[in-house]
């Protein structure tokens, strides 16, 4: 069987949700994914065709005033080009963001996301972690420690360079890439099964 295909397409406006994206990347590619790490702000037209190509496309952006931003605002409506001719329809998607503060409205994006995805008709994957930090016994060193749901969520301190990125929000954004393989080689497998 071939690998699956994931693609992430992200907005960094200061090097942390690069980080976060490249984490990403490192889980998906473990799990046997072939992964294109797209920055949109820059999307050049082999890259659009790499979207188009894909099983799966994870976006990615910080939080800024409640939303994604502006550059990743941008890619979206120019998505809507594959929107008229339904090329991302039934891929799978998923989502994951960064935001200074500890939550800092960062379901807000997560939801953009998952609306965005579903505007393209493809398949939302969720984060499948439980919330961590939540009881006693956790610490701010747990998997998913924010709780988040929808997507994977960082926090980088503000006064703080990509180097802030906490250890715990790389390995849950790995995690998110893993999740995205196998969901996407599972679903090539049925695909595969079907076609049969």
């Amino acid at each position: 069987m071939t690998s699956p295909v994931v693609s992430i397409a992200y907005h960094s406006g200061f090097g942390h949700t690069a980080v976060i994206a490249e984490a990403v990347q490192r889980g998906a590619k473990e799990a046997g994914a072939v992964v294109h790490l797209i920055a949109v702000g820059e999307i050049t037209a082999a890259q659009w065709s790499q979207l188009d190509a894909s099983d799966a496309i994870v976006f990615g952006s910080p939080t800024y005033m409640g939303t994604a931003a502006t550059a990743f605002h941008g890619f979206a409506e120019a998505s809507s080009e594959r929107w008229f001719g339904q090329v991302w329809k039934d891929k799978l998607a998923a989502g994951f963001t960064n935001s200074a503060s500890k939550a800092g409205d960062k379901q807000s994006t997560l939801q953009y996301f998952a609306t965005l995805a579903s505007q393209h008709g493809m398949h939302w994957i969720a984060l499948g972690l439980p919330g961590g930090w939540n009881s006693s016994q956790g610490s701010e060193n747990d998997l998913n420690r924010l709780g988040f749901f929808l997507g994977a969520a960082a926090q980088s301190n503000a006064d703080q360079g990509a180097e802030g990125v906490t250890d715990n929000d790389i390995a849950t954004a790995e995690a998110l890439g893993r999740r995205v393989a196998d969901a996407a080689a599972t679903w090539l497998a049925g695909r595969t099964v079907r076609a049969a």
